[in-house]
């Protein structure tokens, strides 16, 4: 997937984003969390993870 349109999901859709990047585990469920708090906490969770250098434990 381009990386133009994993970062327009992490912005508009940060689950799916997240979905597609990590699959489902305790990531995606974070950040759904962090995406009914208001958004931006699930669209900066997203674009974190998509840029992040290694993958968490």
């Amino acid at each position: 997937m381009s990386s133009l349109v994993r970062i327009l999901l992490a912005i508009f859709l940060p689950p799916i984003a997240v979905l597609v990047t990590n699959g489902i585990g305790l990531q995606f469920l974070l950040n759904i969390v962090l995406t009914l708090m208001f958004g931006l906490p699930g669209m900066i969770h997203a674009l974190w993870l998509m840029n992040r250098d290694r993958p968490l434990l």
